[in-house]
């Protein structure tokens, strides 16, 4: 489980670092990690480098082992703070709180925010600054509301199966069963982390069925993608499905601690 531990901590870092390049290079945020029609704001692109680097930062910093366990938290209250002023303010704006469908990216963040306190929690460093203190008490809920956001990207797999299996790769046979199993497996992956029923071997599976994924599905859809735009849209999926693989290897660990 170390290992795997290492593994996952290196997918996470490779995503982050991936984002922040991917938001300096286009100076704008990848879909998930900011709120829709947001380029009214002054000097956003600015604003989307500043953000960009701050990853980049993170991820070598991840990778490195080097304050490690500070910057995964600040990467967390970073994303958390993003969640509950600008994604979830922004659906009620809209009016689309109500729709099951349009929190998809919003969880996306959130599993994200909440991944970024999973790796600090298997870190080590000083935290004595009395606010990284305060953040490391968030760590123990940590994977709880990364395994909520699992069971809720496994209803969309049954909420919205025929929009999921025309997503998948033309050459995949029986879509339907792929879509209706890859739910099931999200959803009872998140009830084992929650309940701590075969948590370790739940999460693992979790973690090497999105790595899948990312392989078989994220990395031919960036390959084969017919408009730039759509490219890095599904470039930012690649890293998200990277992150949320790694995230779920280093919960198998199983030693995930505030201290």
């Amino acid at each position: 489980m170390g290992d795997l531990s290492k593994i996952g901590r290196v997918f996470f870092a490779i995503a982050i670092a991936g984002l922040g390049l991917q938001t300096i290079i286009y100076k704008s945020f990848p879909y998930m990690l900011f709120p829709p029609k947001h380029s009214w704001i002054p000097g956003i692109a600015v604003i989307a480098c500043i953000f960009g680097a701050f990853l980049l930062y993170v991820g070598i910093c991840i990778a490195l082992s080097k304050k490690s366990r500070s910057t995964s938290l600040l990467l967390g209250f970073v994303l958390l703070l993003i969640f509950c002023v600008g994604f979830v303010p922004y659906l009620f704006v809209s009016n689309t709180y109500l729709n099951w469908g349009e929190w998809e990216t919003t969880e996306k963040e959130l599993a994200l925010a909440a991944g970024a306190f999973v790796i600090a929690g298997c870190l080590t460093g000083n935290t004595e600054n009395p606010f990284l203190g305060f953040l490391a008490k968030l760590i123990p809920f940590s994977a709880i509301i990364f395994s909520l956001t699992m069971i809720c990207f496994g209803i969309d797999h049954f909420l919205y199966a025929a929009d999921t299996a025309d997503y998948m790769p033309s050459w995949v046979p029986f879509k339907s069963f792929w879509v209706y199993f890859a739910g099931s497996a999200l959803i009872a992956s998140g009830i084992g982390i929650i309940l701590n029923i075969k948590r370790n071997l739940a999460v693992t599976l979790l973690g090497i069925m999105i790595f899948i994924w990312v392989i078989i599905l994220h990395i031919p859809k960036v390959i084969y993608a017919p408009s730039p735009p759509e490219m890095r849209g599904e470039l930012a999926s690649v890293f998200l499905a990277l992150a949320y693989s790694g995230i779920a290897f280093v919960i198998a660990r199983g030693e995930i601690s505030n201290k």
